[in-house]
């Protein structure tokens, strides 16, 4: 049995973190930090790790990266793994989190859905057989509210690509800025706000009379929570280090 604690138990992504522990038979939520302190759950949630008697197996933050530093210090102290699923941390707190990792087992990624992931690989495996001779664009496609854009998956998926070509590639954002013909190195990038998709991700790599496309769409965010707690039960079982989801996809 795994004993998760979850830190922004009380926000939407906590909470969905909380119902995807619940129905995972060999885990459960020990307790929860929530800067709010009161419980909607049924296990006891904290204002912050001080108050917290029992020790978990794993950390699932989905908070916000105010809460870094404490959660950090806890899981130093006490020698517990952490998967960071917050987005938004400045420089300094990326590194803090990659020196944690030389003591702790720390899962960190910008995604943390399976599928996604799997699209990722399977990009690179593309872009290795067709990346020379085919031109690769991605678009994504995300709700009205979401304010940035590229979107950090996005991002990840070409830099994924990146790193399996011979040349390094140019991103290109916004193509009506240039009069000239598509360069043979760019990965397009396109962006689209609309609704309340979830999240879709599309790689198009577009060779001579053929197209290849891989896609994923996200239809809940439930899909993230349930990534994050298949990391954390990976996670429990490792050595110290940094950990991402193509280490938990090698062992499918």
């Amino acid at each position: 049995m795994t004993k998760i604690a979850i830190v922004g138990c009380n926000g939407k992504m906590g909470g969905y973190v909380a119902e995807a522990v619940a129905v995972h038979q060999d885990c459960q939520t020990l307790f929860g930090v929530d800067a709010f302190g009161t419980s909607k759950h049924d296990f006891p949630v904290y204002k912050s790790f001080d108050e917290a008697a029992d020790k978990p197996d794993v950390i699932i933050d989905f908070s916000n990266p105010a809460a870094l530093d404490g959660m950090l210090g806890y899981a130093l102290k006490n020698s517990v793994p952490c998967v960071i699923c917050t987005t938004g941390y400045s420089a300094e707190q990326i590194e803090a989190i990659k020196q944690a990792a030389k003591e702790i087992a720390v899962f960190y990624s910008g995604n943390m859905s399976l599928g996604i992931n799997l699209l990722i690989e399977l990009a690179k495996q593309a872009a290795k057989v067709l990346g020379n001779t085919f031109d690769i664009e991605i678009v994504e496609k995300h709700h009205n509210l979401k304010v940035d854009a590229p979107s950090g998956t996005a991002l990840m998926i070409a830099d994924a690509i990146s790193d399996t070509l011979e040349q390094e590639p140019q991103y290109v954002y916004d193509r009506h800025a240039y009069r000239k013909r598509r360069a043979k190195n760019e990965i397009g990038i396109h962006s689209v706000r609309g609704g309340t998709i979830v999240g879709e991700h599309e790689v198009i790599f577009a060779g001579l009379d053929e197209v290849v496309t891989v896609t994923h769409q996200a239809q809940s965010k439930q899909v993230f929570a349930a990534g994050a707690v298949n990391a954390a039960v990976f996670l429990a079982k490792q050595g110290a280090g940094m950990y991402d989801m193509s280490d938990l996809l090698a062992g499918y």
